[in-house]
């Protein structure tokens, strides 16, 4: 028992943070409901986290989808969060995220949300928030690629949520 006590406590002495992520629209591992996707109004989920590391500068959040037929698709990227933020609201527009945010170009070729649109069977959508020791250095427009080499080195924590669409009108 002591020896499992002692490995906690290094745990949480170290790198390591339990960062909590999760929505009011959609539970861990549950569906998104069909507003948020392309059958619907294609709005943006309501985020929310808390427990980020006091030492974080900044927080950086992606969605994508694995199991797109030509590789992961992404869906919405976004950076340079303030970490005293706890969260991003429902339907959030460019204009009313925290000043100094940046948004990445996402799959469809557009800084904004883009919603679940599976061509077929239920895809998993990945939330993925990170906290980070500095700003990132990006110009909005930047893809995932270029967001993650700039991460590299600078990850104090990360949380994930993960939510399921199938389309309710298969494509003709």
């Amino acid at each position: 028992m002591l020896k499992y006590f002692l490995s906690l406590l290094i745990l949480f002495q170290g790198e390591a943070w339990a960062m909590k992520f999760t929505s009011k629209d959609f539970v861990n591992e549950g569906p998104i409901p069909q507003i948020f996707t392309c059958e619907g109004e294609d709005i943006s989920p309501e985020l929310n986290w808390s427990d980020v590391p006091a030492k974080a500068q900044s927080l950086v959040m992606i969605c994508d989808d694995p199991d797109a037929p030509m590789g992961v698709w992404d869906h919405w990227l976004v950076f340079n969060l303030p970490p005293i933020s706890t969260g991003l609201k429902k339907a959030i527009t460019e204009k009313e995220y925290p000043a100094g945010t940046g948004l990445g170009r996402n799959s469809w070729g557009r800084n904004n949300y883009g919603g679940p649109c599976p061509p077929s069977n239920v895809h998993r959508y990945y939330f993925r928030l990170y906290a980070l020791d500095t700003k990132l250095d990006l110009a909005n427009g930047a893809t995932k690629p270029q967001i993650l080499k700039a991460m590299e080195g600078h990850i104090l924590a990360q949380a994930e949520l993960m939510g399921k669409y199938q389309l309710v009108h298969k494509p003709i």
